[in-house]
């Protein structure tokens, strides 16, 4: 019994490291370049067993989606204990500047996997990384409807209301598009400045 435990243990390790190495892979190397040996050599797995777990590297893709939505969570989960709305978005836009060298070097990990897939003919798997996307709005602007914003003044003087799901797409936009600068300049610093233009936006909202 405790042999068969065991094993059920190991192999739920192993499969967790070959989604962890697949994340780590295709974002730094793309779909089409990542081979299941690259995903195995870096989870230290023999490509044999990869099979096993995965059996095409579609299914690994959809593993390091999985991967890169369990990372939202933990980190919104991890947000999500500051007491104030505009606390979290601030500190999102912290993590997000943390990752400046990554993002320098390889771009925004769901970013990148969500544009090479939607250029694929057949149409797999791009709606499934635009659910990660959608997952990381969904709960932007949910703090945004928290803050309880009052408005911007219209043309006319007057307060018109803020939508919260508008301001969430304002926010990952500029996460997307200094990600994808500092990437194509090889610069990290653009994420700093970035960061901190949109940080300053945050806190202009009434």
């Amino acid at each position: 019994m405790t042999n068969s435990v065991d094993r059920r243990v190991r192999a739920s390790q192993k499969r967790q490291r070959l989604m962890a190495a697949a994340a780590r892979v295709l974002h730094e190397q793309g779909v089409e370049r990542t081979t299941l040996a690259d995903i195995a050599r870096e989870a230290d797995v023999p490509v044999g067993n990869v099979y096993y777990y995965f059996k095409t590297k579609d299914e690994l893709v959809r593993a390091a989606l999985g991967e890169h939505t369990a990372h939202l969570d933990e980190l919104t989960a991890r947000l999500d204990r500051l007491p104030d709305p505009r606390d979290r978005l601030k500190a999102l836009v912290e993590a997000w500047v943390e990752q400046r060298e990554v993002a320098a070097r390889y771009g925004c990990p769901t970013g990148t996997l969500a544009a090479e897939l939607g250029k694929r003919t057949d149409g797999s798997l791009d709606a499934e990384a635009g659910a990660v996307i959608r997952r990381l709005l969904d709960w932007a602007a949910r703090q945004f409807r928290e803050m309880r914003l009052s408005g911007a003044d219209g043309a006319d003087g007057a307060d018109e209301p803020y939508d919260p799901d508008d301001l969430a797409v304002t926010l990952v936009s500029g996460y997307q598009g200094m990600s994808l600068l500092a990437n194509a300049l090889r610069d990290p610093d653009v994420m700093t400045r970035e960061g901190a233009r949109l940080a300053g936006w945050l806190d202009s909202l009434r």
